[in-house]
């Protein structure tokens, strides 16, 4: 089993809390993409990132200087979203880390597919931005299926905590074979189901957290999940979907 979840847009650099345990496995891949942000103007990076001028100038400053394997800080504390928060991975124990590592996989439009303890340098491209280069109109055509196909060389289930723009690049792969799971958590709103995004990222973290200290093991397992006032609606649910309603 393996939980996939969205990275963040905020990102720092810590190499004091723990060490990372291995380079990202699509070092290559990363490099090219680097090379093709160095070569745009800072008018065009600021287009692609859609953010203002701080934020431009902060990730313009990075790319200018990137290393991609020096002051490393492994991927689960270098993200700081909302769901890396509620995840609180700084207080799990060894056994819940290495429960972690083991089934926990983040998606990148720069690293492609992370494990926890991967080192990373703080970033910023979403895989919607519209990045185009040689061979390649966009981050899902230059990642193609090789995300997918390696997720599924370590599972064939998968616990889908991420968002659409995230799991789209596993989506369109998946075989009749791979069980693969969305998890769902919103309100019930006459007979909808609404998602609130913020609550949403909450959840997902929160649902990472249950899983790693309760060692999950099987799908049957996250039915029990409970926090936040959430509960496993049996009837809305299905065998590809899992909904949560507070």
């Amino acid at each position: 089993m393996r939980m996939i979840i969205s990275p963040a847009k905020k990102m720092n650099t810590d190499t004091d809390i723990l060490d990372y345990r291995k380079l990202p496995g699509w070092l290559a891949e990363t490099e090219q993409l680097l090379q093709q942000l160095q070569g745009m103007s800072y008018d065009e990076l600021k287009s692609l990132w859609k953010c203002n001028d701080a934020i431009a100038q902060l990730n313009e400053e990075r790319i200018r200087h990137m290393q991609l394997t020096e002051r490393l800080t492994p991927a689960i504390y270098s993200y700081e979203g909302i769901q890396y928060q509620y995840m609180a991975p700084g207080v799990f124990s060894k056994q819940e880390l290495d429960y972690l590592e083991q089934h926990l996989r983040i998606l990148s439009g720069f690293y492609g597919l992370l494990r926890p303890f991967d080192g990373v340098v703080p970033y910023r491209l979403e895989m919607q931005a519209k990045l185009a280069g040689p061979g390649f109109r966009s981050l899902y055509e230059f990642w193609g299926r090789r995300l997918a196909d390696a997720l599924f060389s370590e599972t064939n289930c998968i616990v889908n905590l991420a968002s659409k723009e995230y799991s789209k690049c596993i989506t369109p792969y998946l075989e009749e074979s791979t069980r693969f799971v969305t998890c769902v958590f919103g309100q019930l709103i006459g007979d909808k189901v609404v998602e609130k995004g913020t609550l949403v990222k909450m959840a997902r973290g929160e649902m990472v957290r249950y899983m790693t200290e309760h060692q999950v093991a099987s799908l049957e397992e996250i039915k029990h999940f409970d926090r936040m006032e959430f509960k496993y609606n049996k009837t809305l649910s299905d065998e590809h979907t899992y909904v949560f309603i507070q």
